[in-house]
């Protein structure tokens, strides 16, 4: 017989009664707050375009890396869940066939915040009330297959069932934007932003990026072999998305490396990266310089800034060769930040016009470097657990080691910096719950008043995202 799915009401809090009860009363407030998404990876023609999923492994799986990298170690191939080749080789095609694939290995995903993700959207999404398994697959895909052919189930409706106040999502700065006006020009209500995010053209390792070099330049019309007209390429096109709605931009950097050199220097190594004679180390003083550059900028036009480093991408190159970019390989390296953002910091650390947000997959840097960091420079500001630590227990040691230094104001609320639409709501309510447990651990230590914690709950569930982010 199937399992009975059922969401506990106590889930995530604390096993102790007074705690719980506290955590209960926090709760209630916060869990019906509009969702606030100031960074992720949705796809925009999703709600240009407006049209139905088209099925249920297309919408929660094939997208999804936390997915796929699971089922990967456990040794099924990727093109048996559907994810496309870069050269285009055959992949399954059947959606039904991908599902069952995934509901026979549902078991692998015990522990994880995936587990705790999937379950919410399909007891509240979808309403389906027994665990998934190959016994029920078929039972899972029928219900949902027929609620997707529904208007309900359509993206803007979704937006809007789930109390979405604005989403942000990330695209290229050679991206023309197409569907963002699409939204804008709909009359649609929903405020759908982008985030400039320029690593393919201030990353010398990039993919194309000496092409993507010469792309900028027919976009805005300036000489990009040349330090000046490339430095005013980038400033035309932040000035484009601006236009379309952006408040933010983002870079994935590999480290938190900057550095500020004098002009000369910095054409000569202009001129070695965009020529393809840089070596190593060039590539990544090029990508230093961009930094503080990006944030010499962003003091003039106020868009926020965000660095996310630390990732050993692509780390797999089997995987990498065949699918591309974003398909689960990306592993967390040790981040220095206290000695790589000091150039940054020595010009800009202490303006109130830029706003660096910092993310890190490091979590030995908390608090030895990153609750110091932000604790102190009115420039910076700490980004919540990410990917990898987007989690129950990553959310708890966050808050244990950075609060202490940096306190509650110092940081930005959530990200769920997702591609699946539909766990953004689940992600939201994950951490709107284990900052209420962890606040109510403070209220019965005698640490903070309840009525405190009240202020403070609301404050990360909504008000510090939307001023941190200009929204």
């Amino acid at each position: 017989m199937p399992k009975p799915l059922r969401l506990h009401p106590d889930r995530l809090f604390s096993s102790d009664p007074q705690t719980r009860d506290v955590a209960r009363r926090l709760y209630a407030e916060v869990k019906d707050l509009p969702i606030v998404s100031p960074h992720g990876h949705t796809d925009p023609s999703w709600f240009a375009l407006n049209e139905p999923f088209a099925n249920p492994a297309e919408l929660l799986i094939t997208p999804d890396h936390y997915v796929f990298r699971m089922l990967y170690s456990q040794g099924v191939a990727m093109e048996d869940l559907g994810v496309p080749r870069a050269d285009g080789g055959a992949v399954e095609t059947d959606p039904r066939k991908i599902w069952r694939r995934f509901a026979e290995n549902y078991h692998l995903f015990r522990g994880t915040p995936s587990r705790i993700w999937h379950d919410w959207v399909y007891s509240e999404i979808f309403g389906i009330d027994v665990q998934l398994s190959a016994e029920t697959a078929d039972h899972y895909y029928d219900v949902m297959e027929a609620a997707l052919k529904t208007d309900a189930f359509r993206p803007r409706a979704l937006f809007d069932r789930y109390n979405i106040e604005v989403l942000t999502t990330t695209e290229s700065p050679l991206d023309e934007l197409k569907h963002h006006k699409t939204i804008r020009e709909s009359g649609w209500k929903g405020r759908v932003l982008t985030a400039y995010r320029p690593d393919p053209v201030l990353d010398p390792d990039y993919e194309g990026f000496r092409d993507n070099l010469k792309v900028l330049a027919d976009q805005t019309g300036q000489d990009t072999t040349t330090w000046a007209g490339y430095l005013e390429a980038l400033r035309v096109r932040r000035v484009f998305f601006a236009s379309m709605g952006a408040t933010s931009t983002d870079h994935g950097h590999p480290t938190a490396f900057t550095a500020d050199l004098p002009k000369a220097e910095a054409e000569a190594l202009f001129a070695r990266v965009s020529t393809g004679s840089a070596t190593a180390e060039d590539a990544e003083l090029f990508r230093g310089q961009m930094l503080t550059e990006m944030a010499a900028m962003s003091v003039e036009d106020g868009l926020v800034m965000q660095l996310h480093p630390g990732s050993f991408r692509n780390h797999n190159g089997f995987v990498f060769g065949r699918f591309g970019r974003d398909k689960g390989a990306d592993i967390p390296t040790q981040t220095d930040y206290v000695h790589a953002l000091k150039p940054l910091l020595d010009r800009f650390g202490s303006d109130r016009r830029l706003t660096l947000i910092l993310f890190t997959l490091d979590e030995t840097s908390y608090s030895r470097e990153l609750a110091t960091l932000v604790g102190h420079y009115p420039a910076l500001r700490a980004g919540p657990p990410w990917w990898f630590h987007d989690a129950p227990e990553g959310m708890r040691r966050f808050r244990e080691q950075m609060t202490e230094t940096a306190g509650f104001y110092n940081t930005v609320g959530f990200n769920d910096d997702t591609r699946a639409f539909l766990s953004i709501p689940a992600r939201h309510d994950v951490a709107r719950r284990m900052d209420c447990g962890w606040l109510a651990q403070l209220v019965v230590e005698h640490r903070l008043d309840e009525d405190e914690a009240h202020e403070v709950a609301r404050a990360l569930t909504y008000d510090l995202v939307k001023a941190a982010y200009k929204l």
